[in-house]
């Protein structure tokens, strides 16, 4: 039988011997919910098809159907953690058969069915296979940092179209650092006027990179670092600062002290004003605040926040960063956003239902979670770092004292994410970084937990490398 090459590898899936045929009178049949995204999928995934395969397959849908797809409801306008992605896809002499409950499990299996396809002596072809598949876990997705190296937005939609081949469902925008803010604000304009270098993306570019994802099946969940790394944001409205002083943006890298003003109750109006005006962008119910690496050094300089810390009776700087985070929390609440922070938001008095994501060694994952926060593992998923992608894909979310856990604590695991940090990447080497080793922390979301075998990951890894070739997109020889 032939070999398969699929990852993420399926849940559930069974093997016959032969082969269907795919050649230059394939078709296509769609039932069910009338929902645009499955037309357009199936659009997309011919296109793709005529360049694997060199088959003219514009008319496919007015053929005798190969593929037969049927999706049993429309689902939700937006995909959300609630989104349902599990598909069933049979393939036998007769031609293939995929079904879904929503139309995010049919891109799921159109992506799953495009893998399948290989080449042999005779021609092209797809194996005999039964597969049942769904999601081990609800969050699966890539941090990309475009504010210490900005990226253009063809980058961003070459991205998401990696992301759905490997059923990845969350670009986590890293919008906002030392080095550059991102996004245009017509609120508060000098954000891209001054404090940008020129580099940014307008709300249109926005809207549809958000449109984009949304037909990939892919949620955009934006951060806009606070209160520290925050020195562009300083540069271009200096009054919020801890330290009143002149900022420029930072051209090097590493942590540095400019931070907001937590005492200032103008900090917390413009951050109402500027959430209020990126929620008509991003849509998600997910808003990430940053809340990572606050060094307090202009906090412990400034006489008027110790002053302040003394009144509200907070004892500490992290008490501190509580206090902001409480009040950036309720402004999220009113503008009907969730909270997410990095590791360092973790307080005891954190607003339960914000999410932390991991990535220092502690708090650990299994911290987070017993006290009763949910959660999303990073640690270890760093692709900056330039590990191999066995390392990677020897991490385990439930591995280690995470292993000890009660079901409800487990529960509260939403996933993880692969991280892209832009120190020493740009637009013309990043994709090598990130591809193919991001599919590898792709399956360690998606499959379940007993598939392990690293040689067979790296010979699967290799005819991944070869399909994002087809795609165009830029990746680097599996290691």
């Amino acid at each position: 039988m032939p070999m398969i090459n699929l990852m993420p590898a399926p849940a559930v899936i069974s093997q016959t011997p032969g082969k269907f045929r795919v050649d230059t009178d394939f078709g296509v049949a769609i039932s069910g919910a009338n929902d645009a995204r499955i037309a357009d999928a199936v659009a997309r995934m011919l296109g793709r098809m005529e360049r694997k395969t060199g088959f003219f397959l514009k008319d496919a849908q007015n053929r005798k159907p190969a593929l037969q797809i049927h999706c049993a409801s429309s689902g939700d306008a937006l995909p959300s953690l609630s989104t349902d992605e599990s598909y069933e896809l049979e393939i036998t002499p007769g031609g293939a058969r995929l079904y879904a409950n929503e139309p995010t499990g049919i891109l799921r299996g159109l992506e799953t069915f495009l893998a399948l396809m290989d080449i042999d002596d005779e021609s092209f072809f797809l194996p005999f296979v039964k597969i049942s598949d769904h999601p081990r876990f609800r969050w699966r997705g890539i941090n990309i940092d475009v504010s210490r190296h900005w990226q253009p937005v063809e980058f961003i939609r070459r991205t998401l179209d990696a992301m759905a081949a490997v059923k990845m469902n969350v670009l986590h925008w890293h919008l906002s650092d030392d080095q550059g803010f991102r996004v245009e604000s017509l609120v508060y304009p000098r954000l891209h006027g001054v404090a940008s270098g020129g580099e940014y993306y307008t709300q249109e570019q926005i809207r549809e990179t958000v449109s984009y994802a949304r037909d990939r099946g892919i949620r955009v969940v934006p951060e806009f670092d606070i209160p520290g790394h925050t020195t562009a944001l300083l540069v271009a409205y200096p009054e919020l600062a801890s330290a009143k002083r002149d900022y420029e943006i930072e051209r090097s890298f590493g942590v540095f002290d400019p931070s907001l003003n937590p005492a200032d109750e103008k900090v917390y109006e413009f951050l109402d004003a500027f959430i209020g005006e990126m929620t008509g962008l991003f849509p998600d119910e997910y808003f990430h605040i940053g809340g990572d690496e606050v060094t307090s050094r202009h906090w412990n300089a400034n006489k008027e926040i110790q002053e302040f810390k003394t009144r509200n009776n907070l004892k500490s700087n992290q008490d501190l960063q509580a206090y902001f985070n409480r009040r950036v929390s309720e402004i999220l609440r009113r503008h009907g956003k969730k909270m997410i922070g990095w590791s360092e938001v973790l307080h005891n008095d954190l607003p339960k239902g914000t999410v932390v994501q991991a990535w220092q060694a502690k708090p650990t994952v299994a911290d987070i979670l017993r006290r009763g926060y949910p959660a999303i593992l990073s640690r270890g998923f760093y692709l900056d770092h330039m590990r191999p992608a066995s390392f990677h894909y020897e991490i385990d979310p439930f591995g280690g004292e995470e292993s000890k856990l009660s079901a409800e604590e487990r529960s509260r695991l939403l996933g993880g994410e692969a991280c892209m940090w832009a120190e020493f990447v740009d637009k013309h080497n990043i994709e090598s970084r990130i591809w193919p080793r991001a599919a590898v922390i792709a399956e360690r979301l998606w499959s379940p937990a007993e598939v392990r075998d690293t040689v067979d990951m790296y010979r699967r890894l290799e005819y991944i490398e070869k399909e994002f070739a087809v795609q165009g997109l830029i990746a680097a020889a599996g290691d």
